[in-house]
């Protein structure tokens, strides 16, 4: 579960000893939080299914016990298999137009080496991301000098509230013609749920955390000039042509 001082109330973030308190003969009962009096950790009697839920429905509740209140270390894994769908939707949008049915297309395209420039691509933006936020919390926390900072917790938020980036493969592959709109709506929703993760971790207001992702957003988006600005060359070694 994690360290005692890590434990944090899913209503008020008031700091808890614990989350539950073990009696004899198996007997559990959930810890009462001092400060708001409300259950400390209400989900952790709740089935992973509708934890799931609200945490897809961006409840602040949810994210706190997920991110303060358990040991969930899945956050790299989740982060490499996004990568693989986001790469594996730009690499899908670059043959689009390259139709065929000839079986041995197929196998020819899971060998190119087209995808894996996507992947690294995708792995630049990604870090121009995650780094411009964590610089503009770092410089907001070293001049308000109000609270810790912890930056491998808020960059564990960020990897894990972009969970709805696995939503590009079905996208792909049920294409159709609002196809972008679903597109642009998933880059809302992650974005969305990276907000509520700086929130929840900050302990801040909405305005602030919206900001630090447009900034954030705007790192990445400055990557992407400057790669579509390198020369041809460059570009033909970035995608392994």
């Amino acid at each position: 579960m994690g360290k005692v001082q890590d434990f944090r109330c899913v209503e008020c973030n008031e700091n808890a000893t614990e989350l539950h308190r073990d009696y004899s003969n198996g007997i559990l009962k959930i810890t009462i939080c001092e400060s708001c009096q409300k259950p400390v950790d209400k989900y952790i009697e709740y089935d992973p299914v509708i934890i799931l839920i609200d945490a897809i429905l961006c409840k602040t509740q949810a994210f706190r016990h997920i991110l303060f209140n358990t040991s969930l270390n899945i956050h790299w894994k989740l982060c490499v298999f996004c990568l693989l769908c986001e790469a594996y939707l730009r690499w899908s949008l670059l043959h689009s137009s390259e139709q065929s049915s000839d079986p041995a297309d197929l196998i020819r395209y899971t060998k190119e080496w087209e995808f894996y420039g996507m992947f690294l691509l995708a792995s630049l933006e990604l870090s121009a991301f995650c780094g411009g936020v964590l610089l503009v919390v770092w410089l907001l926390v070293s001049c308000l000098q109000s609270q810790s900072l912890e930056l491998g917790l808020l960059l564990k938020g960020l990897l894990l509230s972009s969970y709805g980036k696995v939503l590009l493969v079905p996208t792909v592959i049920w294409e159709h013609d609002y196809s972008p709109l679903c597109l642009a709506l998933i880059k809302l929703f992650v974005l969305t749920s990276n907000c509520q993760a700086i929130r929840v971790i900050l302990n801040c207001s909405r305005r602030l955390s919206i900001l630090t992702v447009c900034l954030g957003l705007l790192c990445e988006t400055g990557v992407v000039q400057v790669c579509s600005s390198l020369p041809s060359g460059f570009k033909e070694l970035l995608r392994f042509e």
